[in-house]
Parts: structure tokens; sequence; C-alpha cells
């Protein structure tokens, strides 16, 4: 088996029930790997009481639009109890950031109409429709996320309700872990909130080298001071890629 990775080490900041499948991948081509999780998911500060509303009426919505697979799984989640059989033809449009986060949506059997490439919010941006007259639009993100899709969309004539699906907090960390980090070869980054909240706790005395998942990550790591490789494509399979390109690999 080729071992691209033997003998380096790389930090994973993924929350911890994220971790496995990038971990598997890493090892696999002969890296160490050090999972440090810098996030951990949790319910947004409403408990979801306002997913549940929106959801109760998702049919009067032309599209609804979710950001990360945890916001489609939170979506999901709501939808199938209240509506074990969801679709129908008034039923809203689905557009999703990336094809993990189309994934929930589609193993749930809805269709997703709209997957833009990069997986990008401005990507996203670029393909949406213009609206009909008083078209409206639901997007299920993050209890604090960038303004750009609901800003941009507005800005185009939408109307545009946003709902906290999740929210991201810092769990505790072991200092070990913390220690182990500060010597690994590079760290991995699959949002512009594991650069910042892996900073905080790890400070500047850092690997030199970051692998990101796509341009927001890379540019948030880069403001940070990493020597920064981008995944191509935003997926999980081009982080592991761009992981086999860093010098020395």
């Amino acid at each position: 088996m080729n071992r691209p990775l033997s003998g380096a080490t790389f930090v994973v900041t993924r929350a911890t029930d994220q971790a496995a499948t990038l971990t598997a991948a890493l090892v696999e081509l002969g890296a160490t790997v050090v999972e440090l999780p810098v996030i951990a998911i949790t319910d947004p500060a409403d408990g979801g009481a306002a997913l549940e509303a929106a959801v109760r009426g998702l049919r009067t919505y032309d599209w609804v639009v979710v950001t990360s697979p945890n916001g489609s799984h939170r979506l999901v989640d709501a939808i199938s109890s209240q509506d074990p059989t969801p679709g129908g033809s008034d039923c809203p449009r689905f557009a999703a950031i990336g094809p993990r986060t189309a994934a929930p949506l589609l193993e749930a059997g809805m269709v997703v109409d709209l997957v833009p490439e990069p997986s990008v919010a401005e990507a996203l941006l670029g393909a949406f429709p213009a609206p009909p007259s008083g078209g409206r639009v639901l997007v299920a993100r993050a209890e604090v996320a960038r303004p750009v899709l609901p800003d941009g969309l507005r800005a185009a004539g939408w109307e545009v309700d946003v709902v906290a699906a999740y929210r991201n907090v810092a769990p505790h960390a072991d200092p070990d872990l913390v220690a182990r980090a500060r010597g690994a070869d590079a760290v991995t980054f699959t949002s512009e909130s594991t650069v910042r909240r892996y900073v905080d706790l790890v400070g500047r005395s850092m690997p030199p080298d970051a692998v990101c998942i796509g341009p927001i990550s890379a540019a948030a790591a880069r403001d940070m001071g990493f020597r920064v490789t981008e995944a191509d494509p935003c997926s999980l399979a081009g982080l592991v890629a761009a992981a086999c390109t860093l010098s020395g690999s």
C-alpha cells in the first residue's frame, strides 16, 4: 500500500462525533493523527423552537437552503418529526452548499435542486434563481454564521427567514492533546470557526502548515499566519488529497 503520509503528524480539529472519517483516511495513508476537537455541536439557544416553527410552515416557502451537514441533519430531523413522508407538489425546493450538505436530505428522500460548485455561499448566490413576486426562502444554519448568504438573497429580491438549526460551542480540551498538537506537522480545518477556535486554544506556537477544506477556512488560516494548502474539490476526499501534497509528505 502506498503510504505517502508515513512519519507525518496531523491534527484533526473536527467535532468528536465527526472526526472518524477524516482520521481513518489519514491513518490509512500512514499519518499519525492527533484528534483535538475545537468545536462541539449542540442545540441552538432556543432549543430548536425556531426551526420547528419554520418547519410547520415549510410549505409557505419557495426554497429551503441548508449551509452545512449539521444544519441539514437537524432540518431533516425536524421535518421527519412532523411529516414522516415529506414531499409533494407543494413542498419547497431545496438548495445545499456542497454534496455533503445535500446528502442527509437525499437520504431522507428529498430532492435537492441546487448544489453549487464550489461549495461556498457565494457560489450558491451566483446560481440561485431570481425570485417570483413575494418569493420566500428559509435558511437553516448555525446560530453564528457569515451574513453573506441571507444578505445576498435579500439583495436579489427574496424575502428571507433565517433560523438557527444548531450552534458551535467550545468543548473542554485535554492539555496533553494540546501539547501534542503543538508538535504536529500540520493541522486540518473544515470551517472558519475551527481555525479561530484552534488558534485561541493552542496559541501561536502551532504547526506552520494548514490543510483547509475550502476558500473560507483557507482565508481564515492565512490570516492567522498558517502556510495553507487548499482542498480541491471542497470535500473530505479533497482534503486528504491536499494533505498528501504537503512538502515532505
